[in-house]
C-alpha cells in the first residue's frame, strides 16, 4: 500500500496492483458446453503439465500459471486475444477478490472481538477466555457458536473500490483502499 494526495491536500490510501497481461484461451457457448463463458490465462508456470500445454496451445501460449473462467456474455472475445491493464479507466468502480492472509489458530478475542474478562475483581488466569458456551438444554454446543479456531485463509471480496489511476506502461493499477491477500498474491478484479 501507499498513499496519494487529492487537490485539497488530503492523504488517500491506495494500493498498487501489477496486472500481468492475460490471454483468452477458450470461449464456451451454450450450444457446445451448456453455458456461456470466457476462459482467461495469466502468469508463467515453470513446468506446465502436458494437458495444460495442449489446451493453451490453441491460444498461442506455451505456459500459464492461472486459468480462470468467467460466465456471462462471450461476445467481443476471440481465442488468443490479449487483455491488459488498459481495459480499466480512471474513476471506474471495481470489486477485488482474493485470499486473506492465514493467521493460524486464534482465540476469541482476536478472532471475534470478544472483550475478555475484567482485569480485577477476582479474575484469575481467565482474562481472554470466551465465558459461558452452553446452556442447561440442549446440553451440547450449538452449531455456529463463536469460539477459538483457525482464522484467515478464506476468500474475501472487497466491493466499490475506485481506480485512482491506470499506468499502462508499467502494467500498474492504482486502487483506493486495501485489497485482500499478501504481496504477490493472485487477485481477481472485476468491474461493477
Amino acid at each position: 500500500m501507499s498513499q496519494t494526495f487529492d487537490k485539497e491536500g488530503k492523504a488517500i490510501p491506495v494500493t498498487l496492483v501489477r496486472v500481468d497481461p492475460m490471454t483468452v484461451t477458450q470461449i464456451k457457448t451454450k450450444e457446445k458446453d451448456g453455458y456461456n463463458a470466457v476462459q482467461i490465462a495469466s502468469g508463467i508456470k515453470k513446468h506446465p503439465t502436458k494437458p495444460l500445454q495442449g489446451h493453451i496451445k490453441k491460444a498461442g501460449l506455451a505456459t500459464a500459471r492461472w486459468l480462470r473462467e468467467y460466465r456471462g456474455d462471450e461476445d467481443g472475445f476471440t481465442v488468443g486475444q490479449k487483455l491488459d491493464v488498459s481495459v480499466f479507466a480512471k474513476g471506474d468502480k471495481v470489486r477485488v477478490s482474493g485470499t486473506v492472509k492465514g493467521r493460524g489458530f486464534q482465540g476469541v478475542v482476536k478472532r471475534h472481538g470478544f472483550h475478555g474478562a475484567p482485569a480485577t475483581h477476582g479474575t484469575k488466569h481467565a482474562h481472554r477466555e470466551p465465558g459461558s458456551v452452553g446452556a442447561t438444554w440442549p446440553q451440547r454446543i450449538i452449531k455456529g457458536k463463536r469460539m477459538a479456531g483457525r482464522m484467515g485463509g478464506n476468500r474475501v471480496t472487497v466491493k466499490n473500490l475506485t481506480i485512482a489511476d491506470v499506468l499502462p506502461g508499467d502494467n500498474l493499477l492504482i486502487l483506493t483502499g486495501a485489497v485482500p491477500g499478501h504481496r504477490g498474491s493472485f487477485l481477481e478484479i472485476k468491474g461493477t
